[in-house]
């Protein structure tokens, strides 16, 4: 499986675990890019980070986020693999697993439900204000107000390959990415 399709399957994951907003591969300022991250009421959030190898797996520990996890984002954190690549105890404390058995995802291991702090609340803030940014651009001249006011809300928005004179997101300049 591909860490495209893990993540696909991840998005999917967190709509049923009833998160109303998902966002996919989105950064925030503190360098971290969730693979999935969802929110739900209360503004509760659950990280998902896809792994397609124990390689993968085991570089993730020494990312700066992972290393100092009060500033990571995440209410509840996971990580998603395919069935046998990674044992439930070595998975960082309190983080939860999911595996992919028999093309369906299931729980191993639940996560704590308090890993956020206010720093990582700041850094999924910031996360989610780089995302509306990147919107508000695309939709331009319109501002986000007016476009969320649509009645079909373009479901299928960005769906296909990217209109002529848009340019992709990673080669966009944002503001709400640059450290100060």
């Amino acid at each position: 499986m591909t860490h495209a399709q893990l993540v696909q399957r991840a998005v999917s994951w967190l709509r049923s675990y009833r998160c109303g907003v998902v966002l996919s591969e989105q950064a925030c300022v503190s360098g971290e890019m969730p693979d999935a991250i969802g929110w739900k009421r209360a503004c509760r959030s659950v990280l998902v980070e896809c792994k397609t190898s124990r390689a993968d797996f085991l570089a993730d520990r020494d990312k700066p986020f992972r290393q100092k996890p009060e500033v990571g984002v995440g209410s509840e954190r996971f990580y998603l693999v395919v069935e046998g690549l990674v044992r439930a105890e070595e998975v960082p404390a309190g983080w939860g697993l999911l595996e992919i058995r028999n093309r369906k995802i299931e729980m191993i291991r639940p996560s704590a439900k308090n890993f956020r702090t206010a720093v990582g609340f700041n850094n999924e803030m910031n996360l989610l204000l780089a995302s509306l940014w990147r919107v508000e651009i695309r939709i331009e001249p319109q501002t986000i107000t007016d476009f969320l006011k649509w009645k079909n809300r373009m479901a299928e928005y960005n769906r296909g390959s990217l209109p002529e004179g848009i340019v992709a997101a990673e080669q966009e300049p944002n503001p709400f990415l640059a450290t100060d």
